[in-house]
C-alpha cells in the first residue's frame, strides 16, 4: 500500500495530535454551524427547521474491498451515501461527523487519503465537518459518518406518505453500481491469479465510477424546489429498487404497479451485463448502490415531471390489497421480491 520509506507512523502523533492533523483543513461555510470541531460537542442552530439525522457504517470486508477501492473514493463515498439519506428525505444537508478505526498496517498517508477524499465531498456538497473521533481497529478499516440536515416540515418527504393514484418515478439510472462491482471482482480475482496481469477497465468508466464514486441526489432535491414538486414519499436506492419500492409500499400501506420497460438502464450497464450473463433488469432490482432517489408525486404533478431528462416515471400506486407487482415486457405480471443486499449475508 505504501512503501516503508513513504510511511509516518500513527503513533508517533498520538490520537490528539492525528485528530489535530486531520482538521487542519476543516473550513466552516454553514450557517447552522455555530461551533464545528475544537469542543466536547458540535453546536448547531437550525431555527424553525425540523432536524434530520441518519448515520451509517462501513466496514472492511463487508462494505467495501481495499485490494480495488482508492482510499480517497472510499473517504469520499462514505459521506456521499450518508448524505444521500437526507436528500430521501427532501432535505438539505449541512453537517457530518467522521470517524473512523483503523489498526496498525495504516500509516498517516492512508488516513490522509480518506480524509481528503471525505473533504473533497464535503466542499462539493457544502456541507461542514464538525466532528468526529478516531480509535485502533483489530477487525481492520471502520468508517462511521453521521449527517445531519433539515427542512421546512412540511417539506419532509416519508416512506409512509405514498398515496393511491401517485405515479411512482426515479432519478437517473440503475444497476449501473452492481454491475461495476461484477467488474470489479472479476479483475480482482484474475489479477489474484496472475499479478502480471493489469485490471483491463477500458471503456467502462461509467460503472467503475457509479461503483466507486457514487453522487448522492442533491440536484433532484433543488429541482423540486425550484418546480416546486412535493413528493409524497421517497428513498434513496441504496439496497435495489425492488427492495425500496416495498419499503415505501409497506410502509405507507398501499400497493403498486412498476413497468419493466420503464425502468432506466445505461446502456454500458446494460451490455456490460449481458457479457456477465446477467438480466440487466435483475441487476437494476436487486444490485443497490446507485442512490438514485425513489419517489411518488400526485398525478396533477405529472406536467411537472414528465419533462425533466433526468427523472423517469416507472409506475403507479395502487390500492394495498391489489399488491405490489411488476409488468414485464413481454406483459407478464410478477409479484416484487426484495433480493437485495443483505450486509449480514455478506458477512458470512
Amino acid at each position: 500500500m505504501f512503501d516503508n520509506k513513504d510511511r509516518t507512523e500513527i503513533n508517533e502523533l498520538g490520537e490528539f495530535g492525528l485528530i489535530a492533523h486531520l482538521t487542519e483543513a476543516v473550513e466552516i461555510t454553514e450557517p447552522s454551524t455555530i461551533k464545528g470541531i475544537g469542543d466536547d460537542a458540535a453546536v448547531l442552530d437550525f431555527s424553525n427547521k425540523k432536524t434530520l439525522i441518519s448515520t451509517d457504517l462501513l466496514l472492511e470486508g463487508i462494505h467495501f474491498d481495499l485490494r480495488y477501492v482508492p482510499l480517497k473514493h472510499l473517504g469520499y463515498k462514505a459521506v456521499q451515501v450518508n448524505l444521500s439519506d437526507i436528500y430521501a428525505m427532501n432535505g438539505k444537508a449541512s453537517q457530518i461527523t467522521f470517524s473512523i478505526g483503523l489498526s496498525s498496517k495504516f500509516p498517516l498517508e492512508a488516513v490522509e487519503e480518506i480524509y481528503e477524499g471525505a473533504l473533497i465531498a464535503c466542499k462539493k456538497y457544502n456541507v461542514d465537518l464538525i466532528g468526529g473521533d478516531t480509535s485502533a481497529s483489530a477487525q481492520g478499516l471502520v468508517i462511521s459518518v453521521t449527517s445531519i440536515g433539515y427542512a421546512e416540515a412540511d417539506k419532509i418527504a416519508y416512506r409512509s406518505g405514498a398515496k393511491e393514484g401517485d405515479l411512482l418515478c426515479i432519478s437517473g439510472d440503475l444497476g449501473g453500481a452492481y454491475v461495476g462491482l461484477q467488474l470489479l471482482e472479476r479483475e480482482k480475482q484474475i489479477f489474484l491469479e496472475n499479478p502480471q496481469i493489469q485490471p483491463d477497465l477500458e471503456g467502462k468508466d461509467y460503472i467503475v465510477e457509479r461503483q466507486l464514486k457514487p453522487e448522492a441526489r442533491k440536484d433532484v432535491v433543488e429541482l423540486f424546489e425550484t418546480y416546486s414538486i412535493q413528493p409524497h414519499a421517497m428513498i434513496d436506492v441504496s439496497d435495489g429498487l425492488a427492495s425500496e419500492i416495498l419499503h415505501i409500499c409497506n410502509a405507507s400501506k398501499v400497493g403498486c404497479k412498476l413497468y419493466e420497460d420503464k425502468i432506466p438502464i445505461d446502456p454500458m450497464t446494460y451490455d456490460t451485463a449481458r457479457e456477465f450473463g446477467l438480466d440487466p433488469t435483475v441487476c437494476a432490482l436487486n444490485g443497490g448502490e446507485d442512490y438514485e432517489l425513489l419517489f411518488t408525486v400526485p398525478q396533477e404533478q405529472y406536467d411537472k415531471v414528465k419533462n425533466q431528462l433526468d427523472i423517469t416515471i416507472i409506475g403507479y400506486i395502487t390500492e394495498e390489497a391489489a399488491g405490489c407487482e411488476m409488468i414485464s415486457k413481454s406483459g407478464n405480471v410478477h409479484p416484487i421480491k426484495a433480493q437485495g443486499w443483505n450486509a449480514f449475508k455478506a458477512g458470512k
